[in-house]
């Protein structure tokens, strides 16, 4: 970023748009604001009120330092440390995966089927397992009235995240943590009226084949099952099918290529109706939803 003339608000979102854009950034402009914002301490909105402002020289070091390293491949999330789902904004660091907009669907299949359920009047027990940034295990907190959550994960670090993201949504009470292998260290007294899981199931061919910046920067523990990419649900199933309640509800996140294998394989268990499969905005299949029996 050369020095000469005054760096207003205006000309370094100019400027930092197109510089990222020649070297490869998907979404430059709200990488450019995002981090503009961080620098400055402002609200993103607050970007547009301001374009004839000129910028500090503090703020442009700053900002400097968080397009270099946006630059170098560094996703803006984790330079900012947070992340915004479901409305909501999430602590996240290296230690747990970003969460996706896709990701959306397992809260509203959720949402869908307590609602059907008719559990508004007794405590819900809800089961999020791989946790990760606890996102979607404070989601169910939030929405869910009476609802009781254990969230899951085998990584102590990733707890620590979803530990400081519940007490940030005032749910450090009815969130616990457990650092375990899917159900291996959770009580085995603890049944769950719903098991959500945004589970790893991503294949080693699939995961070679990934941008550079999420194999680079985000735990390859949360994305990467195994060779076939179903190992981990695979896993999961059986368990599920042994810690829910009757009619209680397993809602697992998919990737399209996967969907036939996981269908068949909850078919295969017996435990379960049959799934039904609910597509994401792209109209591909992003969330199983299946009862036990």
């Amino acid at each position: 970023m050369a020095d000469d003339g005054e760096w207003t608000v205006g000309r370094m979102l100019n400027w930092t748009t197109e510089y990222l854009q020649q070297r490869g950034a998907e979404s430059a402009r709200l990488d450019t604001e995002v981090l503009l914002s961080e620098a400055r301490g402002c609200d993103r909105i607050d970007l547009y009120t301001a374009f004839q402002e000129t910028v500090t020289l503090e703020v442009r070091e700053a900002f400097r330092e968080l397009v270099r390293r946006r630059a170098e491949g560094m996703p803006v999330a984790y330079l900012v440390g947070r992340r915004e789902f479901y409305s909501h904004s999430f602590r996240v660091n290296q230690d747990v995966l970003i969460p996706r907009p896709e990701t959306e669907f397992v809260v509203i299949a959720l949402l869908d089927l307590y609602h059907q359920a008719g559990l508004d009047k007794g405590p819900v027990r809800i089961a999020d397992i791989g946790t990760g940034s606890g996102f979607l295990a404070i989601c169910a907190g939030l929405y869910v009235p009476h609802s009781e959550v254990v969230a899951i994960d085998p990584s102590a670090a990733a707890l620590e995240v979803a530990a400081r993201n519940a007490e940030d949504h005032g749910l450090a009470d009815r969130v616990r943590f457990v650092q375990s292998d899917l159900f291996a260290h959770v009580d085995g007294e603890e049944v769950f009226d719903f098991v959500i899981s945004n589970p790893p199931y991503v294949s080693q061919s699939e995961w070679e084949s990934l941008d550079a910046d999420v194999r680079e920067f985000e735990p390859r523990i949360a994305l990467v099952a195994g060779p076939k990419g179903t190992e981990v649900i695979i896993r999961l199933i059986p368990q599920a099918a042994e810690r829910l309640t009757s009619g209680g509800w397993l809602i697992l996140e998919i990737s399209p290529q996967i969907e036939q294998p996981v269908l068949a394989a909850i078919d295969a268990n017996g435990g379960f109706e049959s799934p039904s499969t609910i597509k994401d905005l792209a109209h591909q299949p992003r969330v199983i939803a299946t009862r036990r029996r």
